[in-house]
């Protein structure tokens, strides 16, 4: 029951940390993308779609640092109640309060090898073709609202607005390329629709105006519904180049040598690689290296802010190792194999230390001077919540 309940909080608490630092991750990539609407003209689903094709990418990065917060929130609010306290004296040993937390620090790092091995760069290399197929959109990126465009010599557009959806309203194309004859075509509706491997303007609620151009005579044709072809005026398709963060983990592995020729690309495959199975080592190691500062039973006269930013330091440093050793891969083998010493060496020192009770944090010098800095933070908020109720 007691691991349970551990677990419970601890699990509950680390859905709420994603839940939080991916929403906020992705609320700043989405402002990154804001030009596909406001420059290119893409319609809202483009952009929601390609914003949420990243979150797996994104949610793969803030899932070490989400079960950090999640082990140091249960940890010390079980401290902070006394709980911890009441467990120790029943009898309750610390591997049995470190069950559940290495439970759950093995269940992330699963869900982070599926996030890393699959997820990430399938949504990655989604993005990757939708941005590609943004680039070629001949109506996004040459017609703008409010102008005339001369898409080709005798074909001018105009069109008044385009709305949220990728509608056109007010649509103007005029097409003098027949050195007899000349069109004019007047919409109030116009959408961009793929059909039969044609791209096709298809106007609705309008007229056509022919014009014969020897004897000026004109004819004015209303429709509800016409299709004017636009396929030799789009770009031919431009097949996309991926990145190796945007390529299978299989593609990587089965590279051929061709396209592995480089150094500089073999050094990015194998980094890439690399991090991506060392990747769900990280959940586990930070649960660790948590759980060993701030799984000793505590009273409450004694503070933990030494604990929290000890273990804070702790894991923040091995992250940045990470990083640099992902860096020194791209040139080295080694980095590579750093990559995956790191978080093991990590793993199995806390782990080592925890089971031989040892208690461990940081210097008494700087230990003291923490710890003056909270008491007098907390006293100040005594003071300001006495002032405020007064």
């Amino acid at each position: 029951m007691i691991a349970r309940y551990i677990f419970r909080r601890a699990a509950i608490a680390f859905l709420a940390s994603l839940a939080v630092l991916a929403s906020v991750v992705w609320v700043t990539q989405t402002l990154r993308q804001l030009d596909l609407v406001t420059s290119k003209g893409q319609a809202l689903g483009m952009f929601l779609s390609i914003t949420l094709l990243a979150v797996p990418f994104l949610a793969l990065l803030i899932t070490p640092f989400a079960i950090v917060i999640a082990t140091i929130v249960t940890l010390s609010n079980l401290s902070a109640d006394s709980e911890m306290i009441a467990m120790h004296a029943s009898g309750t040993s610390r591997g049995f309060i470190l069950r559940p937390i290495l439970i759950l620090g093995v269940a992330v790092g699963l869900f982070s090898a599926f996030l890393a091995l699959w997820a990430a760069p399938t949504g990655l290399q989604a993005v990757r073709v939708a941005l590609t197929q943004v680039q070629v959109d001949m109506v996004a990126t040459i017609i703008k609202p409010g102008r005339f465009i001369e898409m080709e010599p005798g074909l001018t557009f105009h069109i008044r607005n385009r709305n949220s959806s990728g509608d056109i309203e007010g649509l103007v194309l005029d097409d003098q390329r027949d050195p007899e004859r000349g069109f004019t075509y007047l919409a109030k509706e116009g959408q961009i629709a793929q059909a039969i491997g044609r791209t096709l303007l298809v106007m609705k609620d309008g007229t056509i105006q022919r014009s014969n151009k020897k004897d000026h005579s004109l004819s004015i044709v209303r429709f509800d519904t016409y299709a004017f072809d636009l396929t030799t005026l789009t770009p031919a398709g431009v097949a996309p180049v991926f990145r190796p963060s945007e390529r299978s983990t299989y593609d990587l592995m089965t590279m051929p040598p061709d396209e592995n020729s480089s150094e500089m690309n073999s050094g990015r495959i194998r980094a890439e690689l690399a991090d991506r199975f060392s990747q769900p080592l990280y959940p586990l190691a930070f649960a660790l290296v948590v759980f060993l500062f701030l799984g000793e039973p505590r009273t409450n006269r004694q503070s933990r802010a030494t604990s929290v930013i000890g273990a804070v330091l702790t894991v923040a440093a091995i992250r940045l190792g990470g990083f640099g050793a992902s860096t020194m891969a791209i040139h080295s083998p080694l980095g590579a194999a750093l990559m995956f010493a790191l978080p093991i060496a990590s793993i199995v020192i806390a782990g080592g230390v925890i089971l031989s009770d040892a208690r461990i944090g940081l210097p008494r010098p700087i230990a003291a001077v923490i710890d003056a800095f909270s008491d007098l933070l907390t006293r100040l908020a005594a003071r300001a919540s006495a002032t405020g109720t007064a």
